[in-house]
């Protein structure tokens, strides 16, 4: 049986590996992108249905291609998102393979390339882009037992309010989708406790202008490394309903209890760390100081954008802040359900060659591994703080290109003769 050449393979149908397919059909490199179930599946099946984007529709997309059927400054749902990457796909000719699985990649013996088993049989690749993204496998601490008798699901389980049984709801973190998923859950009429973390809260829109055109503005976006011990901090933002700022304060006001980072459980009693007003207070400092930035380039650059001074007061921390739950007997609060909005690890066990370290994690610089041939893309700072979105996604997958181009050059090259 014959086996299939090609000269690069992408792994993974996401943002990441059709950005990566563009670059590489634009540049004439025979390539394939093979993905296990749709393209963009994780935006249907592995998202809550009321999800939409949390940047407008000018922002957050390729630079190639514009949302239709959506004003520009609205935030697509998530169906609309997966739609705009298959059209996306199609415009390019995207050589894309769906329902197929890439199980193991391995170099091949005394000559160049990757032997890379699939579930529709073998492959070998000149070199091979990892392109999954760093939403692979769902984090949920070990700290209540399943004898607890808790609904326990990850926040990508997570469809909507009627999947839970009734009863009060605990949210394990404030980021986007922690804060978004309680707040949902809030409007149905549930109790609802959130256990929040380290967090940056940025506004939502400021003087006119979007938060996203804020950070584009004052070259946030292009900060190059995450600052020591931030690594695992939060961003708190939402395009629900419009776009707004999440307001832990707000939420509290209206019903929400907040709790402080969880921390462990025992006799049906679950516990948390006592740093929910200095988490809070560290986001209320991070929103100022976009504000104080912004108001600082409104006036160094002449623009004339209406002023917004209730945006910078802050109102008194509520009771739930001032006076923290420390330890919640789950039972007598009503506790029913759990949701962890607690991440992903990454998970690249297919990948049996030298580029990732002794955790499993990709080593790379600006997605260029150390193994020749490999490479990755679409993750987390990955050469900015943009990376992650779909324009910053375009931007590394273009430098990966560009690399695997140059090395083509290089095993093409034969000296002439003098």
């Amino acid at each position: 049986m014959s086996i299939e050449t090609i000269d690069t393979l992408i792994v993974g149908g996401g943002q990441a590996g059709l950005a990566m397919s563009e670059h590489l059909g634009n540049a004439g490199v025979t390539h394939l992108v093979l993905e296990r179930s749709r393209i963009a599946e994780r935006w249907r099946s592995e998202r809550w249905d009321s999800l939409v984007a949390n940047g407008p529709a000018w922002h957050d997309r390729f630079p190639t291609l514009e949302f239709s059927g959506i004003s520009p400054e609205a935030f697509p749902p998530k169906e609309m998102v997966a739609d705009y990457m298959v059209e996306y796909a199609a415009q390019n000719e995207t050589p894309i393979r769906c329902g197929v699985e890439v199980t193991k990649v391995e170099r091949l013996k005394e000559r160049s390339g990757f032997r890379v088993e699939t579930s529709d049989g073998v492959i070998e690749a000149t070199n091979v882009v990892a392109a999954t993204g760093p939403f692979q496998k769902p984090i949920i601490p070990a700290v209540i037992p399943d004898e607890a008798g808790m609904t326990q699901i990850h926040s990508s389980g997570y469809r909507n309010p009627d999947q839970l049984p009734k009863g009060a709801v605990l949210v394990v973190g404030a980021g986007s989708s922690g804060a978004q998923i309680a707040d949902e859950l809030l409007r149905t009429g549930r109790q609802v406790y959130l256990s929040t973390g380290p967090h940056d809260r940025p506004p939502r829109a400021y003087r006119g202008r979007d938060f996203v055109w804020w950070l584009g503005v004052l070259g946030k976006w292009d900060d190059e490394g995450v600052e020591p011990g931030s690594e695992h901090v939060t961003i708190a933002v939402s395009g629900a309903r419009g776009g707004h700022t999440v307001d832990f304060r707000k939420l509290a006001e209206r019903g929400m209890m907040l709790v402080g980072r969880t921390d462990n459980y025992a006799n049906g009693k679950l516990c948390f760390a006592g740093d929910l007003a200095q988490n809070v207070a560290n986001g209320d400092a991070n929103y100022l100081s976009v504000l104080n930035e912004a108001d600082a380039y409104i006036i160094r650059n002449g623009l004339d954008l209406p002023e917004e001074p209730e945006a910078h007061i802050i109102g008194p921390d509520p009771k739930c802040v001032t006076d923290p739950i420390l330890e919640l007997d789950l039972a007598e609060a009503g506790i029913t359900s759990i949701i962890w909005a607690t991440g992903f690890a990454v998970d690249y066990n297919w990948l049996e060659v030298g580029a990732l370290d002794a955790e499993g994690k990709p080593k790379h610089q600006r997605g260029v591994s150390p193994e020749p041939g490999v490479y990755f893309v679409g993750l987390p700072w990955q050469s900015r703080r943009g990376s992650p979105f779909i324009w910053g996604v375009w931007h590394d997958a273009k430098h990966v290109a560009e690399h695997i181009m140059t090395q083509q050059k290089y095993r093409d090259y034969r000296p002439t003769n003098s």
